[in-house]
């Protein structure tokens, strides 16, 4: 005899979109159950096709596989621990004693919100992911062909300039050998000069001496006066050392180190960061859970900062923290160092986040910027006049908001998107700030799109909505043995619980969104909690201002 699924499940279902009536209604194109209220609210998002049915008829048309050990049965169940389908008959030959089984209905519909989750993982985070990715190649090849041309440009920029300077060296050296010449010819001449009108004169007495020789007359010869004395002083002998060129051997080596060398191509390969969505953003909550009689920690990890300021999870297996020191540390969950970054200015970071894509950010108070962390290069998104950015968080819609004070000792919440001011936010409705000045501020968007911030010198949370409007301060549980409130981090999880870290009292404060105090956690020997963070998981992870370790804690 066949089970009727509707009769044996129905009271299991309960409508996806306001988690609390039954749903009877079964959208077969989204595949969300839907309670009666609901379907009209769900016809009203237009931007998809819908086919909503009951869910019985949903049910019944499922095509339930053939038994594999009894062909003319249907399978109705599936065995967890054997994890295959099973018949009624199967369950009557006693295989599957004390084994849970569940109705196969119900495994279908598990398995096609699996398939869906991976279907919107795909098309809205991996798909994107690579696209972005592929888009980067064309950016790569023209930043490669740009660099080419400057390289070239550059060496033939280099080579006239060599060109001019061994022009002007040859220039140079030629008018010099022609000054030389010039010089040397010069003395030649003056020799030559002398030399030709001497010889003139010796002629002259060559010719006077024969003449008196061929001479009868007494007085003539006896008046002559010898002039080879004169003529015996020889004219000095010019003795000139002609310049000569000697080339000098090319040594081609030194040539190219003085001329410029081209640095090494090289290719490296990164391991890129993916993190895992939330679902739907703000849109997708989580089903209840409970808070633990007791919370358990987990993990250590110990960052090796002396001081450690904050800590935020980049997915389920890895966090980012940073502390006294002007870089930021990621590590796993084995406490192991996978990579860490320096800021672009030297100081240290005043706080970290995380976006939507995984990239990291962080606030340099004394340079006034928020910057972003894109596949190891820092590019500034925000850059602040009269004002320094503090804390920071990254909302479910991917902009940033900032807690930022002024030069004027002003305070106020800024959100941006990309480096656009949207909004900004710092009076109540008396014009009264909402924030106080010179204390920690951290602030946190939660699941509702409230605006969380934690004020200690005001020993308060402050929170506002979506648009600035104040819902409630808490300043502490009304009952309590422990000293004032002193907040430091704030952080909401995915049922929308606040969660502040109490520095003095060395604990951590849970309130519910609506700011009603449900619990503390200081059974773990937290000591002096100042960051906050918590994964999809909502497992918290909690950095110890003095000791430089992080906890990890279910709660």
């Amino acid at each position: 005899m066949a089970m009727d699924p509707w009769n044996s499940a129905q009271d299991l279902v309960l409508c996806t979109l306001c988690q609390t009536s039954v749903a009877p209604m079964y959208c077969e194109f989204c595949h969300i159950h839907l309670c009666k209220d609901c379907v009209e609210k769900h016809f009203s998002d237009s931007s998809k096709v819908h086919k909503v049915v009951p869910l019985k008829q949903y049910w019944t048309t499922l095509n339930y596989p053939q038994c594999r050990q009894h062909p003319i049965k249907q399978c109705e169940l599936h065995c967890e621990q054997c994890n295959i389908s099973i018949c009624v008959q199967c369950i009557s030959s006693g295989k599957h004693l004390g084994h849970k089984q569940i109705d196969i209905s119900k495994t279908f519909e598990n398995k096609t919100e699996y398939l869906q989750r991976e279907l919107q993982e795909l098309v809205k985070s991996i798909y994107p992911k690579y696209q972005e990715i592929a888009s980067h190649i064309p950016v790569q090849k023209a930043d490669l062909s740009e660099n080419s041309k400057k390289i070239k440009t550059a060496i033939n920029k280099q080579g006239k300039v060599w060109h001019k300077e061994i022009d002007t060296i040859i220039t140079h050296l030629i008018s010099y050998v022609d000054e030389m010449e010039s010089k040397h010819l010069v003395v030649l001449n003056e020799q030559e000069s002398e030399i030709t009108r001497t010889i003139f004169k010796i002629k002259q007495n060559i010719a006077e001496l024969k003449k008196l020789m061929n001479s009868k007359d007494v007085c003539l010869i006896s008046e002559y006066k010898s002039r080879n004395a004169e003529f015996r002083r020889l004219p000095p002998k010019l003795n000139v050392s002609l310049p000569n060129f000697r080339p000098q051997k090319i040594q081609t080596d030194k040539l190219i180190k003085q001329f410029g060398s081209l640095s090494a191509l090289s290719f490296t390969t990164e391991e890129q960061d993916y993190s895992m969505p939330t679902q739907g953003g703000a849109k997708f909550f989580p089903q209840d859970r409970s808070l633990m009689d007791k919370p358990q920690g987990i993990t250590v990890i110990d960052t090796g900062y002396k001081i450690l300021y904050g800590v935020t999870c980049l997915n389920d297996t890895a966090i980012w923290a940073h502390g006294d020191q002007n870089e930021m540390k990621l590590f796993n969950l084995r406490g192991e160092l996978i990579k860490s970054i320096q800021t672009k200015s030297g100081n240290k970071p005043q706080d970290i986040t995380v976006t939507r894509s995984g990239d990291l950010v962080y606030t340099d108070y004394n340079d006034r910027t928020v910057n972003i962390v894109k596949n190891k290069y820092i590019q500034v998104v925000i850059r602040l006049q009269r004002w320094r950015p503090f804390h920071v968080c990254c909302t479910s819609s991917d902009d940033l908001l900032v807690f930022m004070d002024s030069d004027d000792k002003q305070t106020k919440v800024v959100r941006y998107s990309g480096s656009t001011e949207k909004q900004s936010i710092q009076f109540n409705d008396k014009g009264k700030p909402l924030y106080s000045t010179g204390g920690t501020n951290y602030i946190s968007e939660n699941r509702n799109l409230d605006i969380c911030v934690s004020d200690s010198d005001a020993g308060a949370v402050v929170v506002v909505n979506q648009f600035g409007k104040l819902r409630f301060t808490f300043t502490g549980p009304l009952s309590t043995t422990k000293g004032s409130f002193n907040p430091r981090c704030i952080i909401t999880d995915s049922q929308g619980w606040i969660l502040t870290a109490d520095y003095n009292n060395c604990c951590i404060h849970i309130l519910d969104q609506d700011g009603q105090f449900l619990r503390y956690i200081d059974n773990n020997h937290v000591r002096y909690p100042w960051g906050l963070c918590v994964d999809t998981r909502d497992n918290l992870f909690v950095a110890e201002q003095f000791t430089g370790k992080v906890k990890e804690i279910q709660y």
